[in-house]
């Protein structure tokens, strides 16, 4: 047993200190994944704070273009608001220049007007007065409103006993004495009377268009009986009238000697209303504007339309042509004078006055004198 023992092959020992050797690698792979995790959640959270950074930075963008942008116009506004208070505040220092350009023309003619004496005053008066006068005549045409201007200016000029004058209110005599000799134009009265034509116009019905018995168309049986007008009425009479009841509406004899009128229908009667009340809205037209033959002319037109359109025999027809007829006659643009040579005299008169020192010295004495006895 010993020898067997003694043969067998020694043991080895387990090496102990291999194992103790690993143990220090599996620590350090431990420490290298939890370094690299950790390095990659240090990453993934820079990534994230760069991409906030990032948005963070564009939005800082945007609202600074939005603010230069809002600020921009703004500014553009504020830079227009400007302009506009500029130039308000040069209109403003115009009117105030104008102003203050009056206030002192103003002063100065205040300061005249305590050398002017009385004459002065209604030789002004006059002048105004004939000025009103050339006015109404040579724009308005008014013939009765010139001459009453003219009356009152003589009147004044009466009143100033200015011996100047003299040449003035013999021009004035002649000038009124014109305008008296002229036929005043009652255009109001002539717009009126065409206002009532057309009104007339209006009113006309379809009966007082040319119709089958209107004149140009006569029955055998009317001129029956016209021939028995003259004799007395008898057996003969009343049997034609009968057979003219019965034969009006079956036998009609056109006369050939009288002009013939067509017949009208609805719509154009109402084109014939239309047209010749147009027409007297022309005639009016003339009226007021003193145009002779224009006013002429549409009067004619409108008498030649009724005569072509409507029945004369028809009242409101035979009255509205008998109207028409004496306006036709009327003149509504006379002649008229010239009546500015006494406004010339009057003006050379005023400069004269003004260049030697409000006048004559005797007429300012005597003027004085009249105003410390009035006093």
């Amino acid at each position: 047993m010993t020898e067997s023992n003694t043969q067998l092959p020694a043991p080895v020992a387990k090496d102990q200190s291999g194992r103790r050797r690993i143990w220090p690698l599996w620590l350090l792979t431990l420490l290298t994944i939890a370094l690299l995790v950790a390095l990659a959640l240090w990453n993934w959270q820079q990534w994230n704070n760069q991409q906030a950074l990032q948005q963070a930075l564009a939005d800082t963008r945007e609202d600074v273009s939005r603010l230069d942008r809002m600020y921009g116009d703004s500014g553009s506004e504020q830079s227009e608001r400007l302009r506009a208070l500029e130039s308000k505040l040069a209109d403003q220092r115009e009117l105030i220049a104008t102003q203050q350009r009056q206030i002192d023309h103003n002063a100065r003619e205040l300061l005249e007007a305590g050398n002017r004496t009385r004459t002065d005053w209604l030789l002004a008066e006059a002048e105004y007065l004939l000025r009103v006068a050339n006015q109404r005549l040579l724009i308005e045409k008014d013939i009765r409103g010139a001459l009453a201007a003219l009356e009152a200016g003589d009147d004044v000029l009466e009143e100033s006993d200015d011996i100047g004058v003299y040449p003035v209110r013999q021009q004035l005599a002649k000038e009124i004495l014109a305008l008296k000799g002229i036929a005043d134009v009652d255009r109001t009265g002539l717009y009126l009377t065409l206002e009532a034509a057309i009104d007339s116009v209006n009113r006309l019905t379809d009966d007082a268009l040319v119709h089958e018995r209107a004149p140009g168309f006569v029955t055998r049986a009317d001129e029956a009986l016209g021939d028995e007008a003259g004799g007395e009425p008898g057996l003969l009479s009343q049997g034609w009238s009968r057979v003219k009841n019965t034969l009006a509406d079956v036998v009609v004899v056109r006369r050939l000697d009288e002009p013939v009128k067509p017949l009208l229908s609805p719509d154009q009667s109402a084109y014939a209303r239309l047209n010749l009340q147009l027409m007297l809205e022309e005639a009016e037209m003339a009226v007021l504007r003193g145009h002779q033959e224009l006013y002429e002319r549409a009067l004619t037109k409108a008498d030649n339309a009724i005569n072509d359109w409507y029945d004369d025999t028809n009242p409101q027809v035979a009255a509205l042509t008998q109207t028409l007829d004496e306006l036709q006659g009327r003149n509504i643009d006379p002649q008229l004078p010239e009546i500015s040579r006494s406004l010339e005299l009057l003006k050379a008169r005023l400069e004269g006055r003004r260049a030697t020192g409000n006048g004559d010295n005797s007429a300012d004495g005597e003027d004085s004198g009249d105003e410390e006895n009035a006093s």
